[in-house]
């Protein structure tokens, strides 16, 4: 059971100093669970920007393997141009021939 004698003037300031102490504790917990929360949010950020880097990164590459097969299709499609134009020529030539080898037949008959 409790004295329950009142406190003298020393011990009642005791009392109120032991109660600031834990006041004053309790706020520098607070202030220290605080703090944790501001650093978890940055680690968060953090993260996030972490991520989005990732994800350019990951576009960038995309779109760079896309200009590759651009690029690659603009020099199939030059080489099939190239292949259609030698074929060109190669008819032309043997249309030549022919060509003369009809004049020669005509000027035989």
């Amino acid at each position: 059971m409790y004295n329950m004698a009142p406190l003298t003037p020393r011990e009642r300031g005791r009392e109120r100093e032991k109660e600031r102490e834990i006041e004053k504790e309790s706020k520098r917990e607070k202030e220290r669970e605080r703090e944790r929360e501001r650093e978890r949010q940055r680690e968060r950020e953090k993260e996030r920007e972490r991520e989005k880097e990732k994800e350019r990164e990951i576009e960038k590459e995309k779109e760079r393997e896309r200009e590759k097969e651009r690029e690659s299709e603009r020099e199939r499609k030059k080489e099939r141009e190239r292949k259609r134009e030698r074929e060109r020529e190669r008819e032309k030539k043997s249309e030549r021939v022919r060509e003369r080898k009809s004049e020669r037949k005509r000027g035989r008959e």
